[in-house]
């Protein structure tokens, strides 16, 4: 007799990955996602970014059947989230901000547990191959209590992939890790990828996005508000970006008066700092701009240039930075 629970798991779908149209999630007056289109497709590494309280979490909670939608519609791996969720979750693997990993047990049984529960043939061999993949079999039959941060991250990973799901989420998994561990997740991301594995990533690290990512959706108040390949975003902001700082007497919009007209100047956007001058080439408009200040009389700090980063992207789309941005990039440092 065919087990009902295994066919489920192996059913694949032709179409995207995850597809959204107009989704959206009300809480009281305030939408937490208003209105969102996206379309991952199989086998790719998406990338959700923005800061804390944009919608991620929300976003990711709706995906898994965790949160109903107040509005739209959405498919999982080619299941509809509210008509078949049963469906989503046997197609689906979930690794959350918070580790739901029971201290009391070791890495193994918590593993084999897992795998008994999804029906997953020979589950004690299923533990010890994912145990090998996230490199926890030394510490295996440790209770999780001992585990640091980063090993229940991967722990949490393991438990996420013990079905072999299509669909793989992935809410910030490496918030809160030190630089090694944060690696470490970044090696078996891609190793889970490379296996045929669609990872929808939800990050508000720069560096995380920009190393893991083929395509990313950058998502403000609930908003997208850019989407495309982290290249093509960034070469669509222009060639270099000219910093400039604001003096103690100078002010943004004395900056901005001096600058905006100067021949290859693209745009100008207000930063924390100052302005940023979006030029075609930074190597000549650097003395053009100085010398447009200087004559303006305006009050300025320091002078820098830049390639176009995704933190330049965010700025450019929402008029400030990303706050995980210096997190991310000294993580990797």
């Amino acid at each position: 007799m065919s087990d009902p629970v295994a066919s489920l798991r192996f059913m694949t779908s032709s179409g995207p990955a995850v597809l959204t149209e107009g989704l959206r999630r009300r809480f009281g007056d305030a939408d937490a996602v208003a209105g969102v289109d996206l379309e991952v497709r199989a086998g790719e590494v998406f990338g959700f970014l923005g800061p804390n309280g944009a919608g991620k979490t929300t976003m990711v909670r709706m995906l898994c059947t965790l949160l109903v939608p107040t509005g739209g519609r959405a498919e999982v791996a080619g299941h509809d989230i509210v008509r078949d969720p049963r469906a989503v979750r046997m197609a689906i693997g979930v690794a959350l901000q918070a580790a739901g990993l029971d201290p009391l047990q070791s890495g193994r049984e918590l593993l084999e547990l897992q795998a008994a529960l999804y029906r997953v043939p020979r589950p004690r061999e299923r533990a010890a191959e994912l145990l090998t993949l996230v490199g926890l079999t030394e510490a295996a039959d440790r209770r999780v209590r001992t585990y640091s941060g980063g090993m229940k991250r991967r722990l949490d990973l393991a438990t996420a992939l013990v079905h072999t799901p299509q669909v793989l989420f992935l809410d910030e998994p490496t918030t809160g890790l030190d630089p090694a561990s944060r690696m470490t997740i970044w090696d078996e991301v891609r190793r889970i990828n490379a296996e045929g594995t669609t990872i929808f990533l939800t990050t508000q690290y720069l560096e995380e996005a920009d190393q893991l990512c083929g395509r990313l959706a950058i998502i403000d108040r609930g908003t997208i508000v850019a989407q495309g390949t982290p290249d093509g975003l960034k070469r669509e902001m222009g060639a270099d970006v000219v910093t400039v700082g604001l003096g103690r007497a100078g002010t943004k919009g004395a900056l901005r008066a001096a600058v905006e007209q100067l021949p290859g100047v693209d745009h100008v956007v207000d930063t924390e700092a100052g302005i940023a001058i979006y030029v075609t080439n930074g190597a000549q408009a650097v003395p053009a701009v100085v010398r447009a200040l200087d004559e303006a009389g305006v009050d300025v700090g320091a002078v820098s240039i830049s390639r176009p980063t995704l933190d330049d992207v965010f700025l450019e789309a929402t008029g400030r930075n990303l706050e995980g941005a210096a997190a991310g990039q000294k993580a990797v440092a």
